[in-house]
């Protein structure tokens, strides 16, 4: 069983301000170790040292700190988690500037990734602009998610997180401004030809989830069988290689359909089985319900476990390309 003590020994608590967690792990399955630490981060906690965190001493943070010590003692490891009201050779002051450093350093990935958006929207070439507005709403909706996130944990107002609201709502406004002026374009519904993209590069934005694993695996297996994969942390298109699943190119998102569904389109394919995966996947991407399918919810779980346990992005599209092999093989069973 976790320790928990309420403040430092042979002096009377006055008023706990911070929650300090002290655990230690088993060396194996280095995984627990990974998973512990990812939700320290999702917590926003603040490493002192080498497995020591701390968080504010509010009711919700204690409770989280609570029960990730009775899940670190279910993995075998020991954890102490304490209420003092001060850290020794520690200000109050300093351990503020420091969550807010921790915020500010994420709130300027952010930044970065909407000042590039902006520049890319503000120099698009006009014959380009109906392609590249295409992926532009779900990427300013994965920014807001983003920062809904960080400011979830940004318990003391880092200055970041202003900057980073402008820009967003900059870039959304940007975009009104730019859809409401340029003229409807008819998109071609000839399908593409598979030999023109054999042996190619094809590259999509890093960590990929349930969209992009899918499309990659579409991809090698039904329109270039030969295709190698690359991984960016950009958001726009690089300049070599066929870019899939990112803002303003043609292998993407397009109105209502998710890229793995643009992607059966503009190809021309028609497997029953390839358009049921394609339904699972609208429903985990999109979230929206269109197809009601039941499966979708547990293979985005799984993904997410992927994912949350495989660092390599490489490593994590071979486990993805055997998943999606097995679902294809499940559905054809049911036939």
């Amino acid at each position: 069983m976790y320790h928990m003590q309420q403040g430092p020994p042979g002096r009377p608590r006055t008023g706990a301000r911070w929650v300090v967690l002290i655990y230690s792990l088993p060396p194996h399955p280095s995984k627990d170790r990974v998973r512990v630490w990812r939700k320290l981060q999702k917590l926003g906690a603040l490493a002192l040292k080498s497995s020591v965190y701390l968080l504010p001493d509010r009711a919700d943070l204690f409770e989280s700190f609570h029960w990730l010590a009775e899940e670190i003692q279910g993995l075998g490891g020991q954890a102490t988690l304490m209420r003092v009201d001060r850290i020794e050779n520690l200000t109050d002051a300093r351990i503020v500037s420091l969550f807010r450093a921790a915020r500010d350093e994420e709130y300027q990935e952010v930044v970065k990734g909407l000042r590039e958006d902006l520049n890319a929207l503000e120099t698009l070439p006009r014959d380009r602009t109906g392609q590249a507005l295409r992926g532009l709403e779900e990427i300013i909706k994965e920014a807001r998610r983003r920062l809904d996130e960080i400011q979830a944990i940004d318990y003391f107002g880092a200055r970041g997180r202003t900057e980073a609201s402008r820009l967003l709502q900059r870039l959304r406004s940007r975009l009104t401004a730019v859809q409401a002026s340029r003229p409807r374009q008819v998109t071609s519904s000839q399908p593409l030809s598979p030999a023109a993209f054999r042996g190619r590069l094809w590259v999509t934005r890093a960590r990929p989830h349930i969209d992009r694993l899918a499309s990659a695996w579409l991809i090698r297996r039904f329109i270039d069988p030969r295709a190698t994969f690359g991984f960016t942390t950009h958001q726009r298109p690089p300049r070599q290689g066929v870019p899939f699943d990112m803002f303003g190119v043609e292998f993407g998102h397009h109105g209502e359909d998710c890229t793995f569904e643009t992607l059966l389109k503009r190809f021309g394919l028609r497997d029953g089985r390839l358009k049921a995966i394609g339904e699972i996947v609208h429903d985990a991407d999109l979230k929206d319900g269109k197809f009601a399918r039941t499966e979708a919810t547990l293979l985005d779980q799984i993904i997410r476990g992927l994912a949350t346990t495989t660092a390599d992005d490489q490593e994590l599209l071979r486990l993805g390309l055997a998943l999606f092999d097995a679902v294809y093989a499940t559905l054809g069973e049911r036939k």
